[in-house]
């Protein structure tokens, strides 16, 4: 099985970034344990703060891999533009958020992309990503 991990902006801090939202683990450390979890899944990662960049790899990637997991950072809440790239793959798309955006500012209330991903798993923190991983494993 194969997967893809895409993130999007400022998920590159993670770890240093606001880290009573977000925690202190850095994404690479948190991925080298899924991979280890998760041996017999071939797990692919990208991260970009450009909103093209991701829709990019999601184009390229949505065509080959078995599932998409996808932390699109605040374009969430913007992009049309990744909505309709995730509309145009086979690949199925879950929406990962580290914290509840519901119990966040009003305007993260609002997801551009739900409506086209397979399902949405936010506020487990980096949790969030073995749980969608496991609901596109099955």
């Amino acid at each position: 099985m194969k997967i893809l991990i895409v993130n999007g902006p400022n998920i590159n801090l993670l770890g240093r970034r606001e880290p009573g939202i977000y925690g202190s683990v850095a994404f690479e450390d948190y991925l080298e344990q899924l991979r280890k979890r998760y041996p017999r899944v071939e797990i692919d990662y990208y991260q970009s703060n450009v909103e093209g960049f991701l829709i990019d790899r999601i184009q390229q990637a949505g065509f080959e891999v078995d599932g998409i997991i996808l932390n699109a950072g605040a374009y969430t809440h913007t992009s049309i533009a990744l909505q309709d790239a995730i509309r145009a793959v086979p690949a199925p798309v879950v929406e990962v958020h580290i914290s509840n955006v519901h119990a966040r500012e009003e305007f993260r209330h609002r997801s551009m992309i739900s409506s086209a991903c397979r399902g949405v798993i936010c506020g487990f923190g980096l949790d969030s990503y073995r749980l969608a991983l496991e609901a596109l494993m099955q």
